[in-house]
C-alpha cells in the first residue's frame, strides 16, 4: 500500500503543477495583453495620424467615414486646444504656488540643485508640449 500511497502523491503533485503552470500562463499572458493595450493606447493618444491609421486598419473605414472621423477628431483636439488655452494660467498658478511651498522647506544648499531640477522639468514640458502642437 505504501508504493501504491506513493503513486497517488506523485499524481497529485504532477496535477497541482499543472494547474499553477497553466494558471501561471494565463496570468502572464494577462499581463502581457494589458501592457501591449496600454503602450498601443498611449502611442496613438496624442497622435491624430496613427489613431485614424488604427482607426482605419482595426475598423476598414471607408474613405467617406475616415473624412468624417477625421474632421470629428480634428474638432474635438481644437475643443482640447480651448480648453488647454482656458485652464492653462490656473495650473501655472497652482504649480508656482507648490513650488514655493517646496522651497520654502529646503536648506539653502538644496535650493540651487532645485532650481536645475526646475529648469529641467520646465523644459521637458515645453518640448513635450511643442511636439503635440501647443
Amino acid at each position: 500500500m505504501d508504493g501504491n500511497n506513493g503513486n497517488r502523491k506523485a499524481v497529485a503533485l504532477v496535477l497541482v503543477v499543472f494547474v499553477l503552470g497553466i494558471a501561471l500562463g494565463g496570468v502572464g499572458v494577462y499581463l502581457v495583453s494589458a501592457r501591449v493595450q496600454a503602450a498601443r493606447a498611449q502611442a496613438t493618444a496624442h497622435n491624430p495620424a496613427s489613431t485614424m491609421a488604427m482607426f482605419t486598419r482595426d475598423l476598414n473605414l471607408t474613405a467617406d467615414q475616415q473624412k468624417q472621423i477625421q474632421a470629428i477628431i480634428s474638432d474635438t483636439r481644437a475643443h482640447y486646444a480651448e480648453l488647454h488655452d482656458k485652464f492653462d494660467p490656473e495650473y501655472e498658478r497652482v504649480r508656482h504656488e507648490g513650488r514655493e511651498r517646496i522651497r520654502e522647506t529646503l536648506t539653502a544648499e538644496q535650493r540651487p540643485k532645485f532650481e536645475d531640477l526646475l529648469r529641467q522639468m520646465d523644459e521637458d514640458r515645453r518640448r513635450r508640449n511643442a511636439e503635440q502642437g501647443r
